[in-house]
C-alpha cells in the first residue's frame, strides 16, 4: 500500500514535471513504475499505456535513452537542490555524502544514451515531414 502511494505522488510530481521545466518528469515516472511494478501490476500496465507518460518509461526501458533536455535539466536541479541542502547541512560528513550522491547521479545521467529531441531543429523543416505527413 505504501509503494502505490509513493509511486502516485511521483507520477504528480512527473505530471508537474511536463508543464515546469525546472521539475524533472523522467526520474519521478521511473520511480513511480518501479514503485508500481512492485506493489500493482495493473498500475504499472496503466501507467506504460499512458498517452502522455509512457513514453518516458519505454524509452528509458527500451534503451533509447533520454533527450538532451531532460538530461541537463535533471542534472541542473540534481545540484541546485544538492547545493541549497549542502549549505543548510553544518555536518561536513553529509555534506560529502551530498556531493558523492550528486557526482554518482551525474555520472550515471550521462551515461545514458542521448536520444535526439522530439521537436525539430531545423526551422525550415516541418517535424510531420520526417513522419510522412506533410502539411501541404
Amino acid at each position: 500500500m505504501m509503494l502505490i502511494g509513493i509511486g502516485t505522488l511521483c507520477v504528480v510530481l512527473g505530471i508537474i514535471g511536463v508543464f515546469l521545466p525546472v521539475v524533472p518528469t523522467t526520474p519521478f515516472l521511473l520511480l513511480a513504475g518501479a514503485c508500481y511494478m512492485r506493489s500493482s501490476p495493473r498500475l504499472h500496465k496503466r501507467l506504460l499505456a499512458s498517452k502522455w507518460l509512457g513514453s518516458y518509461l519505454k524509452d528509458y526501458y527500451e534503451n533509447k535513452g533520454m533527450t538532451l533536455h531532460a538530461k541537463a535539466v535533471s542534472i541542473s536541479c540534481l545540484w541546485l537542490s544538492l547545493t541549497i541542502s549542502m549549505f543548510f547541512v553544518e555536518i561536513i560528513g553529509v555534506r560529502l555524502l551530498l556531493l558523492g550522491i550528486g557526482l554518482a547521479v551525474t555520472l550515471f545521467l550521462l551515461s545514458r544514451k542521448t536520444k535526439k529531441s522530439e521537436t525539430c531543429a531545423n526551422p525550415c523543416g516541418d517535424v510531420n515531414r520526417q513522419k510522412g505527413t506533410t502539411k501541404e
